[in-house]
């Protein structure tokens, strides 16, 4: 399996928004389900920090990934941009196979 792990810092007013978009069945997810080797996403919200999530996105590989990365590349940078004033940070935790 791989995994990929991002941080998100929140911005207040766009708390909904982002549970919404990131959320196991939100949009990212749905375009993550068109491509090949997409096994699922959690979010979670930290218990100290109510602002801080992080999304761990599980494929069944770094090639399908990057493929899905590839092809829907216009798709991704969509919803990125969409999104991209919701945060005060975004950081890139981990990207890399799982033992599971």
């Amino acid at each position: 399996m791989f995994i990929v792990i991002w941080e998100y810092r929140v911005k207040e007013a766009y708390l909904d928004d982002f549970m919404q978009f990131y959320a196991p069945d939100g949009d990212w997810a749905t375009l993550f389900k068109k491509g090949r080797g997409y096994l699922g996403t959690e979010l979670l919200r930290d218990e100290q920090n109510p602002r801080r999530y992080l999304t761990l996105d599980r494929w069944t590989s770094g090639q399908e990934y990057e493929a899905f990365l590839s092809v829907f590349a216009k798709e991704y940078k969509a919803i990125d941009t969409r999104c991209e004033g919701w945060t005060e940070s975004e950081s890139l935790l981990y990207r890399g196979s799982s033992s599971e």
